[in-house]
Formats: structure tokens, C-alpha cells, sequence
């Protein structure tokens, strides 16, 4: 992200580089990621699939996310900060009978809890989606590995980022799926437009 940024402008690398960055556990843990990771604010959030995955470690696992949300609320009070997440909770994969690459559907229950500790905080917050392809650069494994050490292949490719319009934070309880179906829709959007500029259409979905 930084990279690219930089590439609009010193200030917009900047801003990339004080950007916090919530994430999974692997990318404190995993070989390939960590040297990527250092430098970088984040908040690591184990999911509740990894979280289940080890039963001796749940409660130690739970204790840590409790205070990266809780640091997390506190950003959101102060303002000022930004924060880049990834709704769909992981990786997009490629799909293996059509060679397509679809971006995993946004979580809506990792959604409005960024709403929710949006309102909570009492500090205006704006949400912007922004699409990425990146997948040719390192590809995942075509299926989820709870573990690290995966085998992974680095290539030189071409890569992008699109930041859409702010997604109004408006709508109660009752219509919370139209502000997420919003935001996928728009992130979506913006990945096939990346996709037919960088002359990769044979990966929209």
C-alpha cells in the first residue's frame, strides 16, 4: 500500500505509512509475512475459526483480541487515525475450475462492529473502500491452512489499489445489511475496473 501510494505522492506515502493495519495472527508469525510487517502499526485480531483451532491457547488468544479492540475504541475516540481492515476476513482466492479470482464476500458481523465502535466513539468517522489486486504478486494457497509455512511463490506483476467514494454511516440496526452491501458493491466495482486497466480481465469473476 505504502508503495503505491508513493507513487501519487510523498504525502500519500506518508499517510500509507501511518496507516494501522488490522490483521490476522500470521502476519506476526509467518516467515514470509514478518519482514513485511515490521515498521507497520498494527492491531493483530485472531479469528474465531484460529481462535477455535487450539484449545489450550483460546483463552490467552481471546484475552488479545479484547485489548486490540479495546486500543482499537480508543483510536476511534481520539480521531485523526486511519484504519485499513479487510471485511471478508482473510485472503481471496482464486477459483481453481475457473481460474477466476472473486473477492470474498464482506462479513457482516466485521462491519458493524466497525460501525458500531464508529458511533460508539462520539467522533465523526469515515468509511472508504478500497479495492486491491495484488493476487499474482504472491498468491495463497487455493485452500485455507490453519498453519504457517505454506508454500508460497513471489512474482513481479503488475499490482493496484482503488480508494472509492466515503460510504455514508447512516441507517439504524434494521438496515445495517444495506450499508455493507453497499460497500461490497463499491469495493467490487472498483476490482474490475483495476483489473480491465491492468489488463487482467480474465480474472473478473
Amino acid at each position: 500500500v505504502s508503495c503505491l501510494f508513493e507513487t501519487v505522492g510523498p504525502e500519500y506515502g506518508d499517510l500509507a505509512a501511518h496507516v494501522t493495519y488490522v490483521a490476522g495472527h500470521k502476519v506476526t508469525t509467518d516467515p514470509l509475512a514478518i519482514p513485511f510487517s515490521m515498521g507497520r502499526n498494527l492491531l493483530c485480531i485472531h479469528s474465531k475459526k484460529h481462535i477455535d483451532a487450539d484449545p489450550e491457547t483460546k483463552s490467552a488468544k481471546s484475552a488479545q483480541n479484547m485489548r486490540a479492540m479495546n486500543e482499537m475504541l480508543q483510536m476511534f475516540k481520539s480521531g485523526g487515525c486511519a484504519i485499513w481492515v479487510a471485511p471478508s476476513g482473510g485472503r481471496d482466492r482464486r477459483n481453481v475450475e475457473t481460474g477466476k479470482i472473486p473477492i470474498a464476500p464482506f462479513d457482516q458481523k466485521t462491519v458493524d462492529m466497525f460501525r458500531l465502535m464508529g458511533n460508539k466513539s462520539k467522533t465523526p468517522t469515515h468509511f472508504y473502500p478500497m479495492s486491491m489486486v495484488s493476487y499474482d504478486l504472491c498468491p495463497p494457497p487455493d485452500f485455507v491452512e490453519a498453519g504457517v509455512g505454506e508454500q508460497r511463490n513471489v512474482r513481479f506483476t503488475r499490482i493496484g489499489i482503488k480508494i472509492g467514494e466515503e460510504v455514508p454511516n447512516v441507517g439504524g440496526a434494521e438496515k445495517r445489511h444495506l450499508f455493507t452491501e453497499r460497500a461490497d458493491q463499491e469495493a467490487r466495482e472498483g476490482y474490475a475496473e483495476l483489473l480491465k486497466g491492468l489488463g487482467m480481465e480474465q480474472y473478473i469473476p
